[in-house]
């Protein structure tokens, strides 16, 4: 079949167009393309390849000098690493991670079984567990903690695009903040836990959210409980990951402070690196996380009309611009649980490993769990790349 749409010389728009009216509308897209012996990767938009990324790569994780000369750290709510990633490429030396999720510390101990991770099945991770967390702590570091303790309290209640989902008015919308029964009071949870243990240095990252929520009270109040304790406040910020080498718009709200001398420097801001930079080159057939996303015809049929940066309202997908950086990319995947944005030059959702580079996380880093899952531990995550820089700064200011 691929000879004979070759001989009507029909361009590759055009082939794939009749290749998806002859399957139908609510066949797989893989269905429609098998007759012609092609893949989803083979798809293309109507206005493709008109724009490109010319200029620089994110910085490698490699590339960044370990500078901290293995300061110790202990991370909580660690997530699937993206924080603790950034800390180790600069030297600083895991002394433990907690972390509440099973699946999320399968892929900690498949990646870095050397580091120190409680959480299920071994521990509970639960960092609201106050006395639990200081017995199995209290063994493995000194108290005061001559190092940084680092972590993202869960951010739900306080995202603003968590809750773009749900009318306010509906009993799903979650951005309730302090309220929340659990996640709400995680944040003073780690502020006990910094307290008890006085680390020279610690590092609060969440959503730009967590300061605004409650008028700013309760964010108040946790930082003036530090002070109190003999911290230094040096930075409360809001930072785009755009500006620091990620090639994505995300926004996290960082506050850092210590009870040492020192002088945090602000970091230097950069020019935005596009998309394009690492989605260009297609991750190999033997690439972990790359399943893609089998959509439906009608979809693709809609997908492959939109421009660069358009979007597809009833998917609710852009397209993404490959000389910008991505919108951010979000917790959730295919089969539910959230959506991933559409590939700038096929007509597809991204893959796991596609959303992984935009938060870049090296191509030898795997996920654990189920797709919807690995989308969840990628979207939930500090971009490696950001945490490094915030690291960077904090060595050179207190270590």
């Amino acid at each position: 079949m691929l000879r004979a749409l070759k001989e009507e010389q029909l361009t590759p728009f055009e082939a794939q167009e009749r290749l998806m009216l002859a399957a139908g509308m609510d066949a797989e897209i893989s269905t429609a393309l098998a007759p012609a012996g092609l893949s989803i990767d083979d798809l293309v938009y109507e206005n493709s390849r008109s724009l490109e990324w010319k200029g620089d790569l994110p910085p490698f994780l490699s590339s960044f000098v370990q500078e901290a000369e293995r300061v110790p750290v202990v991370s909580f709510f660690t997530g699937c690493g993206g924080m603790d990633l950034g800390f180790e490429a600069v030297g600083f030396e895991h002394k433990a991670a907690f972390e509440f999720s099973e699946i999320f510390c399968r892929t900690l101990r498949m990646n870095r079984p050397h580091w120190p991770v409680f959480g299920p099945p071994f521990h509970d991770g639960d960092v609201s567990a106050f006395d639990d967390v200081v017995a199995a702590l209290s063994p493995l570091i000194a108290t005061p903690f001559e190092g940084a303790f680092i972590g993202g309290p869960p951010c739900q209640p306080f995202s603003i695009a968590a809750n773009q989902r749900f009318s306010k008015l509906g009993p799903n919308f979650k951005r309730v903040g302090f309220d929340h029964a659990k996640n709400g009071s995680l944040l003073f949870d780690f502020v006990n836990l910094i307290i008890e243990f006085r680390p020279a240095v610690f590092v609060i990252e969440n959503v730009p959210g967590l300061r605004d929520v409650d008028g700013g009270e309760q964010l108040s109040l946790a930082i003036m409980r530090l002070r109190k304790a003999g911290y230094k406040i040096a930075e409360m910020d809001v930072y785009d990951a755009s500006d620091y080498g990620v090639p994505q718009y995300r926004r996290r709200m960082i506050v850092v402070g210590s009870r040492v001398q020192g002088k945090f420097e602000e970091v230097q801001k950069r020019t935005p690196i596009g998309s394009g930079s690492v989605l260009s080159v297609m991750p190999g057939c033997d690439a972990f996380n790359h399943d893609t996303r089998n959509h439906k015809v009608m979809s693709i049929e809609r997908y492959m009309r939109l421009d660069y940066g358009q979007r597809d309202h009833l998917g609710r997908v852009d397209r993404l611009d490959p000389t910008r950086p991505s919108k951010t990319v979000i917790a959730g995947g295919s089969n539910g649980g959230g959506r991933s944005h559409l590939h700038p030059e096929i007509p597809r959702t991204l893959s796991v490993r596609e959303c992984a580079r935009l938060q870049t996380f090296p191509d030898d880093y795997r996920f654990f769990g189920s797709i919807a899952r690995q989308f969840t531990q990628v979207g939930n995550a500090v971009p490696p790349v950001l945490a490094a820089v915030l690291a960077k700064r904090i060595a050179r200011a207190y270590f």
